[in-house]
């Protein structure tokens, strides 16, 4: 928090003093904060999200500059991937492939190659705790899911939305498909995409959309361990503290992002309206025996 509020103050090229008296509070107050003696109390925090706003001060994009720094100063071992885990209460003995089991490749340990992802997914909890960690990949048995329909239909599985055509080879397909494995890597259905891939549930957009979608968005990729010898590759490296400040800005881009993803559905709607099959037309497919 010490080095944020200097950056902070930097970035509004004022002096301790002068950046006081803006918020209402002492020299020595500032002083002790930027020392690392003393931390800025909610009430506190909120005055300086409010500075930053109108100062415009980039403090998600702070955030992303602290998380690459720690990244690079990490050196792994040949053969291990480092990648990143936000946790709604911290982590707390061994990991293990605890997640909820309609996640989007089911139960396991989930991290990703990009930090902004486990940043705005832990944004609203107050005892959330971000990690770098990394992974290795040797000896386990992987799973490599494409960027397209194959994705979304073992999403759909995970996420419970086959259960009307459960005993068909096509809901087999995908209950096997994560069997014997340890690892899944696919990509995140992050909040850009989250409007997307629940539209294609619902039947407001074609797989030829969301496969479009899927391109058009760059997402960074997600590795789930999904077993106990899976989870046993992991190691953390590093815990990033997160204060309740970052946590508005990092609110703000969640936010911003479900929009973006909104806007993007719409347009690609429009534009492959007339292509593709929707999510049930899939499912009534597979029901009669056409998978």
């Amino acid at each position: 928090m010490q080095d944020l509020i200097k950056k902070i103050r930097s970035h509004m090229n004022m002096n301790q003093t002068e950046f006081a008296e803006l918020l209402n509070v002492t020299f020595a107050t500032v002083n002790r904060w930027e020392n690392g003696r003393a931390l800025p109390n909610k009430l506190a925090q909120d005055k300086i999200y409010d500075l930053c706003k109108e100062y415009d001060v980039p403090v998600y994009d702070m955030v992303l500059e602290k998380i690459e720094a720690a990244s690079g100063s990490i050196k792994l071992e040949k053969g291990r991937v480092l990648l990143y885990h936000g946790s709604k209460s911290g982590i707390e003995g061994d990991i293990a492939p605890l997640s909820r089991k309609q996640c989007d490749f089911g139960e396991g340990f989930y991290m990703g190659t990009e930090p902004s992802q486990a940043l705005t997914l832990i944004c609203d909890y107050e005892s959330a705790k971000f990690y770098i960690v990394s992974i290795s990949v040797d000896n386990l048995a992987v799973l490599d899911v494409p960027a397209d329909l194959e994705w979304a239909m073992i999403v759909a599985y995970h996420r419970g939305r086959m259960e009307k055509i459960k005993g068909t080879p096509f809901y087999s397909k995908y209950q096997e498909m994560t069997k014997d494995k340890d690892l899944v890597i696919g990509s995140i259905a992050n909040d850009r995409m989250f409007f997307v891939i629940d539209n294609f549930f619902i039947g407001n957009v074609t797989d030829a959309a969301l496969i479009n979608s899927l391109s058009a968005l760059e997402l960074g990729k997600q590795y789930v361990a999904v077993t106990q010898k899976g989870c046993d590759a992991v190691r953390i490296e590093k815990e990033i503290p997160i204060s309740y400040l970052e946590k508005l800005f990092m609110k703000e881009v969640s936010e911003a992002n479900r929009v973006k993803g909104s806007s993007l559905a719409n347009d690609i709607c429009r534009n492959y309206r007339r292509e593709g099959l929707f999510f049930d037309e899939i499912l009534d497919q597979a029901a009669g025996g056409k998978s």
